[in-house]
């Protein structure tokens, strides 16, 4: 990573953290942000960058990416103005020894892309039979504690609870009922009978939220939960806020844009896990992230051409997300005629505290994560466009409008289009 005192200059400055939005200059220097407006006495800049009718805002923070192979997806992720990202961990093998976490983060490192940050396995190989070792662990680099996609005995997650509540670790957890859910794939509604594919009820999710919910009310823990997608799971969650409980949560980025309909005739491209839901889910998903109840994520999960073209009900779920984070952000921003600040702040600053991270700000003093994007330029969404491995996305073929121009990652470029 190659760090230069850097010059930003007519750029409209966004940074949803502290409501900054306007047109001004940003000085990078030593790795942070060393001024805005002004230049600090003594700057002297290695390089100048005309950044009129571009917008610069802190590098996007994405909740929920899983990697593959490391190199090309933090290429990716650098590419669509990503600087610092969660991994779950059901890699292969899951994230559940120190060694593997070391590794994981030594190499991403070693890379100088976006910044990494591992969530440890609950449980030994996520089996749901024995508690991970959470210390060590959290030595070795992980923020938090997950179950991914498997399932967990709600008595051992109340022992995970009450653990990581006594170490102060964070739980995040995908609440679904795997006996409700069974083999479901679609949501379990008027689209997945016409089309004859076994549903997954709304009730999987808020039977596990509300669990959750109780179990992280008795022990105290910090509970997250992830890629939530039905109206009635945000509803539990908004409730539980209104009630004191800290607990926060965050919605797939395709989930805000999409719904069962959008399953076609067997498109294996829009086949999520969870399953995309109704239309009026769709509706109170955004209604959540607009009233900032929950952050978005891309859940970035890149499966292979043998893993997608395959019927609808065998095919592997997830699409890659992150090079769509933040036109897809752009486009809801459009759509729900909101500020574009407070759109970028569930990409931006809303992520990076439920981290727990040094991240989403363009304060004075903070790392120099920024992403550059010119916010109307077109592109089309194609295999050759994607940096990721993967190209399995429901969004093929379409435009979008908004381009990542420049990355920074502790002031140095990582990604310059």
């Amino acid at each position: 990573m190659n760090r230069q005192n850097l010059h930003i200059q007519n750029a409209r400055l966004i940074d949803p953290a502290s409501g900054l939005d306007s047109r001004l200059d940003l000085f990078v220097g030593d790795g942070r942000i060393a001024a805005i407006g002004q230049p600090p006495a003594g700057f002297a800049a290695d390089r100048r960058i005309d950044a009129a009718g571009l917008i610069v805002c802190p590098g996007l923070v994405d909740l929920s990416t899983r990697l593959g192979g490391i190199e090309p997806e933090l290429g990716a992720a650098v590419s669509g103005g990503v600087t610092s990202l969660a991994c779950p961990p059901d890699s292969k093998p899951p994230l559940d020894e120190p060694g593997l976490v070391e590794r994981l983060v030594r190499r991403s490192e070693t890379l100088g892309l976006a910044r990494v940050y591992p969530i440890g396995a609950l449980t030994h190989g996520l089996a749901g039979q024995r508690l991970a070792e959470m210390n060590g662990l959290a030595r070795a680099g992980c923020i938090g504690f997950s179950q991914a996609n498997q399932p967990i005995d709600t008595q051992l997650l109340l022992r995970a609870m009450q653990y990581a509540a006594t170490f102060g670790y964070a739980v995040r957890l995908r609440p679904q009922d795997q006996f409700l859910a069974g083999d479901g794939v679609a949501h379990d509604g008027e689209v997945a009978s016409r089309l004859g594919l076994t549903g997954v009820p709304v009730s999987a999710e808020t039977v596990a939220t509300a669990t959750a919910l109780l179990l992280a009310s008795e022990t105290g823990v910090r509970l997250h939960l992830s890629r939530l997608s039905s109206a009635a799971g945000v509803a539990l969650v908004r409730e539980a806020k209104r009630s004191g409980m800290q607990v926060t949560c965050d919605i797939s980025i395709h989930h805000l844009h999409l719904s069962e309909i959008d399953i076609g005739y067997f498109d294996s491209n829009a086949r999520f896990d969870p399953p995309l839901r109704a239309a009026s889910d769709r509706d109170a998903l955004r209604a959540a992230a607009q009233e900032g109840l929950a952050a978005l994520c891309s859940d970035h999960t890149p499966v292979d051409a043998d893993g997608k073209q395959l019927p609808f009900a065998e095919a592997l779920p997830g699409a890659t997300g992150l090079e769509l984070l933040l036109p897809l952000t752009l486009l809801w921003a459009e759509q729900a005629s909101l500020p574009l600040a407070e759109a970028l702040a569930r990409v931006t600053c809303d992520p990076a505290a439920i981290l727990g991270i040094d991240a989403g700000s363009l304060a004075i003093g903070s790392p120099a994560d920024v992403c550059v994007f010119d916010p109307t330029e077109p592109w089309r969404v194609t295999a050759e466009s994607l940096r990721s491995q993967g190209k399995n996305t429901p969004y093929l073929g379409y435009e979008m409008s908004g381009r990542v121009r420049m990355t920074l990652v502790g002031g140095g470029i990582v990604f310059e289009a």
